[in-house]
């Protein structure tokens, strides 16, 4: 790692840090109610809704009630875009003159989207209209962000609460994430990125003739306003196949480095929620760095793989090479590209500025471990905090039990009945990531669309049901996904490693609202200072390591060790 490469992870990092309390303090005051500077704008436009939709956004809501009306309002706009999708060609704002998407490749979509994955298995400029990328793909792309943000306030709502019987209320949750804080940020990141360079019309392809003499077209669309809510809901899907790495949609080094803000800000944000919301401000900060030390172990793991490069490339005698710069961005280089890499993963964003594919083996382990942790690593939007809160349950849990008494979280008591809805939780991703990717592994369907074989190819399908089943996106694009066994199984992946993985998380939430808070005693584990993060942090990585160390010494760990040995797949 290059002393200038270093320089800017710490100026990000730094910059993280110093958002982190204004955007926890700013989503307080959005979701408790409070006066903020939005409100004669937005409060209006707020009540008009309510009316209009017949919505009493003021009732409490139990748990379950929450969660039921939460599903049947993603699965209503699952049906939307996959109809939108079939239906395109007859829609308007067809510059291009889309026909319809396949019924495998809507299902897809439709699932990918709705569920904040943004999975791809298309290419989006050859395939989406203009109509479809704005008022199906960004849409959900704020209704799934929106959703995120709704359950990660819910679970806060939970912790904070005592003897209640309800934990919010949906759409009171989920309209105020969309107007207060997704609508603002995106429209000013919107404008930023137009100015920078980043196309916003609604123009068919242009023909043009190259220096070559061949002809070209171009692709033009509505890509900046995507743009915007791609990374600032951690979503990830791109306006075109390239994503972040096409100059359309990522100009210059400082669109990028923006990007990188956009992505990380809510999640760091809501670690300040949680303590703000709960009256412990250090108890949000100690998640925080269990948080942080992650990320910098991943960030600092993957750059150093990357600039050592292949040594098959090296010859003997000979100084070390620049790296490996396969699949990157001159205008980025390695060092913007594996920082990128590490918070896209960390995040369940997914948006990519280069190739993760072609990073070296254990370049690509890093994204995909940091994807099977359930992206706990700040996370997506919402996502990322009450991934996190499954672990502090356990946490708490094993730390309880070191010292023989009743685990104890924020003056709530930890139950057998917590304890199994939060590994419950953690099985559902398990299930669905290894049982799909050993399927994929022996059958026809799964083997003939690999671009590798061996254990990159193995790679490739495991990163595949991780970024699925983890609500990422990014991809081993070596694996052709648009298939139909593809399209079918990473549909049922994502959508089941979504509303499945939180269902039990939010009837954790419902659990501690309904409890009363007891005093700290002596035996109570606290959960505010370096020794709580570092046994969160523990927790992480062990739980991680047991339940997939043994997947990835079949694919990027053994790939290095024969890499080393001089072998390539």
């Amino acid at each position: 790692m290059t002393a200038i490469n270093f320089g800017e992870i710490l100026v990000y990092f730094a910059l993280i840090v110093a958002i982190t309390p204004l955007m926890g303090g700013y989503m307080k005051r959005v979701f408790g109610g409070e006066k903020t500077l939005l409100d004669p704008v937005l409060r209006p436009i707020e009540g008009g809704l309510y009316r209009v939709c017949g919505i009493d956004a003021g009732r409490d809501q139990s748990w379950v009630e929450w969660t039921i009306v939460m599903l049947v309002v993603n699965g209503a706009s699952l049906v939307i875009l996959y109809c939108m999708q079939r239906l395109q060609r007859i829609l308007p704002f067809n510059a291009n003159h889309f026909g319809a998407v396949s019924p495998d490749s809507s299902w897809n979509t439709a699932v990918s989207f709705t569920t904040n994955t943004n999975w791809q298995g298309y290419s989006g400029e050859s395939t989406m209209s203009h109509f479809t990328q704005m008022a199906g793909l960004a849409l959900h792309n704020f209704l799934s962000a929106a959703t995120g943000i709704a359950i990660a306030v819910a679970v806060i709502r939970g912790i904070a609460r005592e003897k209640a019987k309800g934990i919010g209320n949906f759409w009171f949750d989920c309209t105020r994430a969309i107007l207060w804080i997704l609508l603002p940020v995106s429209v000013v990141a919107a404008l930023y990125f137009v100015s920078r360079g980043v196309v916003q019309n609604f123009k068919a392809d242009v023909a043009v003739q190259t220096l070559e003499g061949k002809a070209q077209k171009i692709p033009q669309g509505p890509v900046a306003s995507q743009e915007a809510i791609k990374e600032f809901g951690t979503n990830g899907g791109g306006f075109f196949n390239a994503n972040s790495a096409h100059p359309y949609e990522n100009p210059t080094p400082g669109t990028n480095f923006v990007q990188m803000i956009l992505i990380f800000a809510i999640g760091a944000g809501l670690t300040s929620t949680l303590g703000k919301m709960t009256g412990s401000v250090r108890h949000g900060w100690a998640v925080f760095a269990a948080m942080a030390i992650l990320f910098w172990a991943g960030v600092v793991v993957c750059d150093v793989s990357e600039r050592r490069g292949n040594p098959i490339h090296q010859k003997a005698g000979v100084e070390a090479s620049a790296g490996n710069m396969e699949g990157k961005e001159v205008r980025f280089g390695i060092g913007d590209s594996t920082l990128f890499a590490t918070v896209t993963t960390d995040a369940s964003c997914g948006a990519v500025n280069g190739m993760h594919d072609s990073f070296t083996p254990l370049g690509g382990l890093v994204p995909l471990a940091n994807i099977a942790t359930g992206e706990v690593i700040f996370g997506g939007v919402g996502a990322g905090l009450y991934g996190m809160f499954v672990f502090i349950v356990l946490s708490v849990f094993i730390a309880g039990l070191m010292v023989g008494r009743t685990p104890e979280y924020l003056g709530k008591k930890i139950e057998a009945h917590e304890v199994k809805l939060a590994m419950l939780s953690v099985l559902v991703l398990t299930l669905f990531i290894l049982g799909l990717s050993a399927i994929s592994s022996v059958i026809k369907p799964g083997l003939s669309s690999l671009a590798n074989h061996g254990p990159h190819g193995f790679s490739e399908i495991l990163y595949a049901f991780t970024s699925g089943a983890g609500n990422n996106g990014s991809a081993f694009a070596g694996l052709n996904a648009n298939t139909l066994w593809y399209n079918v199984s990473l549909g049922v992946d994502m959508f089941f490693g979504r509303f499945f993985m939180l269902i039990p998380i939010l009837g954790i939430a419902g659990s501690l609202a309904a409890k009363r808070k007891v005093p700290a005693s002596a035996g109570t584990f606290p959960v505010t200072g370096p020794l709580f993060a570092f046994l969160l942090v523990g927790v992480v990585v062990i739980v991680g390591a047991l339940t997939f160390f043994p997947a990835f010494s079949l694919g990027p760990i053994v790939e290095h060790l024969t890499m080393k040995a001089g072998t390539l797949f």
